[in-house]
């Protein structure tokens, strides 16, 4: 019997592993348990609902005002004490998170291999986005197993040295999870969403990124109310529950009436927000795929992305955190139809929604 550990802890990761854990849980010879950090608290239990999950392990890790390295050592300290009750065969971490490469260090440190779901994406520098690169990076050394989404990833991993017979190409787990919870003719449950004019144009817009924090957001803001002023677009800014970053929001946001500013609604309610929408402005990494499986251009409010491919298929544009290029950008397509046109309908090549089903195909293959 394969004894294998799923770990995550923020919203992304539940998101993204939640497939995987219900196809593993299928393989009645398994004894498959999930570990979650809680490193985001409601956020991964709101998740856990959805999907219908419940945690094995719960290391409740979350603080008010927590650092890095809070986080990193209060997961390195719960996940050495589940080793001492039941040791995995297999720990299986996701992305970029500081759950992710804590997890990873501490299967390491206990000789437990570890399997990296979405591994391989890669920035120019280590530093940016910080400090999810250098996270990334850290558990490509440490994995025996790559689930890579992409070719691209897939040369990454391999340029680096990774053992080509362990790298697997499967497809983004999203792209699994989104299409499971978009549902049409979907009733909002958040008042100001139930509000919406379907015919006009909507833009959403989550910005949560460090390197984003301050001045750039500030920044970002006053991109937001030139947009409002020179469009009719309503925009709907669902804000991360950083009070830092909700307080900007409000202050400098709250009393345009065409902006609505929601706390971050729960995956089904933004799932089926951003199938409603014109287009999506963001800092986000796993959305940069999620919204191209829904045909909707995304313009991203950084420098750099680690997913490149989605700029060469051109469901993607970076425009940076500068106020007139964020402006200029929205507005080009809101007003260019056939620009429009070709990045909402630019094939996305995150894969097809089946890629937890390929993953765990892999692993029965590999664990007989």
């Amino acid at each position: 019997m394969l004894k294998l550990a799923i770990v995550f802890g923020t919203r992304p990761e539940a998101i993204k592993m939640a497939p995987l854990v219900k196809e593993c849980r299928k393989v009645a010879a398994w004894d498959t348990r999930v570990i979650v950090t809680g490193q985001h608290r409601e956020m991964v239990d709101q998740v856990l609902e959805i999907f219908d999950l419940k945690a094995d392990y719960d290391l409740n890790i979350m603080s008010h005002g927590q650092t890095l390295n809070d986080i990193s050592e209060r997961t390195l300290r719960g996940m050495a004490g589940i080793f001492k009750e039941w040791r995995p065969d297999l720990v299986l971490v996701h992305g970029d998170t500081s759950t992710a490469f804590a997890a990873a260090l501490a299967s390491f440190h206990e000789r437990i291999p570890v399997g990296h779901v979405e591994a391989g994406l890669r920035t120019p520098s280590v530093q940016n986005p910080f400090p999810e690169e250098a996270n990334r990076r850290l558990i490509d050394v440490l994995a025996s197993w790559y689930f890579a989404p992409t070719e691209r990833a897939a040369q990454n991993l391999r340029g680096e040295g990774a053992d080509p017979e362990r790298i697997f190409v499967t497809g983004n787990t999203v792209i699994d999870a989104l299409l499971s919870v978009v549902e049409e003719g979907y009733q909002f449950t958040t008042p100001e969403l139930q509000r919406l004019d379907r015919e006009r144009p909507v833009i959403v817009v989550t910005a949560h990124r460090r390197e984003n924090w301050g001045q750039p957001l500030q920044g970002i803001c006053r991109a937001l109310l030139e947009i409002s002023a020179q469009s009719d677009a309503q925009i709907v800014v669902a804000m991360h529950r950083n009070p830092n970053i909700q307080a900007i929001m409000k202050d400098l946001l709250g009393s345009d009436e065409k902006i609505i500013l929601v706390d971050a609604p729960g995956y089904k309610e933004f799932a089926n927000l951003l199938a409603c929408s014109t287009l999506l402005l963001t800092d986000s990494g796993g959305l940069q795929e999620e919204a191209p499986a829904l045909h909707k251009p995304v313009l991203v409010m950084r420098e750099v992305t680690e997913r490149p491919e989605a700029l060469e298929a051109g469901t993607v544009k970076l425009v940076g955190s500068e106020t007139d290029s964020i402006v200029s950008a929205v507005l080009e397509l809101l007003r260019d139809d056939e620009l429009y046109r070709r990045m909402s309908s630019a094939p996305n090549p995150y894969g097809d929604g089946t890629a937890a089903q390929r993953i765990c195909e892999i692993l029965q293959e590999k664990y007989k």
